[in-house]
């Protein structure tokens, strides 16, 4: 398992959008950038990536487990 690096919002949201992920649709003014995808049983994946410059490790884990990914799926997807 490698460890994971310190990443920006920016960074996070361009791997879930590799991964499949769009952006939901509008939902108020706030500081989160929201993402969905459809899995292929129907079922709605909804992740929120908060507004930050670097993104704490637990909460980037927390987001990396929404997302459906596993931590090795999320880096090669990083790279």
């Amino acid at each position: 398992m490698s460890k994971l690096p310190s990443l920006s919002t920016l960074q996070v949201v361009r791997v879930l959008r590799q991964a499949g992920f769009v952006d939901a649709p509008v939902r108020g003014k706030g500081s989160h950038t929201a993402l969905t995808k459809t899995e292929p049983n129907g079922t709605l994946r909804l992740v929120i990536v908060p507004d930050r410059k670097d993104i704490p490790i637990g909460t980037l884990v927390a987001i990396i487990k929404q997302a459906g990914l596993t931590r090795d799926q999320f880096l090669d997807l990083l790279r």
